[in-house]
């Protein structure tokens, strides 16, 4: 491998990188406005639940762009497919906390902010397995 050759693999990392970064921090911007609660406030507050369920939706999130990363030809190609499915997983997040609201009496959001691990877990792990099948389609 020739200095060009490795200078072109190292600036291409740090493009898709950078990039990916910067979509993860849109996502979960994005993702708190739709929170009942304000995330980085109740972090910064040390509420554990809290910081559970964000640090869950970032891996989730995450995993799903390395998936359209590995699978994409270009950087707008994996970032589409990646915020895209951040809308599905919007989509599906608010029809489940609905129905475990109206059939289970459950209230993720209230029992996530309350400090409720519990409730932090099981909104997080929803978040994961909705990442684990959305990326297995890509």
């Amino acid at each position: 491998m020739t200095l060009e050759d490795a200078l072109r693999i190292l600036t291409g990392t740090f493009a898709w990188t950078a990039a990916g970064a910067l979509l993860l921090a849109v996502l979960m911007v994005v993702d708190s406005l739709f929170t009942r609660y304000k995330d980085l406030t109740e972090m910064r507050n040390g509420n554990v639940a809290v910081t559970t369920r964000f640090v869950m939706k970032l891996f989730a999130q995450g995993y799903i762009l390395a998936q359209s990363i590995r699978t994409s030809y270009s950087i707008p190609e994996a970032l589409l497919v990646s915020a895209l499915s951040f809308v599905i997983l919007l989509v599906l997040e608010a029809l489940v906390r609905y129905l475990l609201d109206r059939f289970a009496g459950f209230h993720l959001d209230e029992g996530t902010r309350d400090g409720k691990i519990a409730h932090a877990l099981l909104a997080g792990s929803l978040h994961l397995t909705g990442a684990l099948i959305v990326a297995s389609t890509l």
